[in-house]
């Protein structure tokens, strides 16, 4: 037997936010609240264009060493 039901069992994919009492501004603000937790548009701005791996990992390495040389210098300030 086959099931022609799944258009009824489909479900809503992608964000969405309700707009309640016609204030737009206030959904809009949770919208862009929404797309900014999921990583959307990183996401896109990472897959415009191909990065080789070893790029990748240079890129990562050198954030690391940043998040760490800022780390030293927030505990220098404490010391001093």
């Amino acid at each position: 037997m086959r099931r022609n039901n799944r258009n009824n069992e489909r479900q809503k994919t992608g964000l969405t936010v309700e707009v309640r009492n016609g204030d737009f501004n206030y959904a809009l603000r949770k919208f862009k609240k929404k797309v900014q937790e999921d990583g959307i548009l990183q996401e896109v701005r990472e897959r415009q264009h191909y990065v080789k791996p070893s790029e990748v990992r240079k890129k990562a390495k050198a954030a690391g060493r940043a998040r760490w040389l800022k780390k030293l210098a927030k505990n220098q300030d404490n010391w001093v």
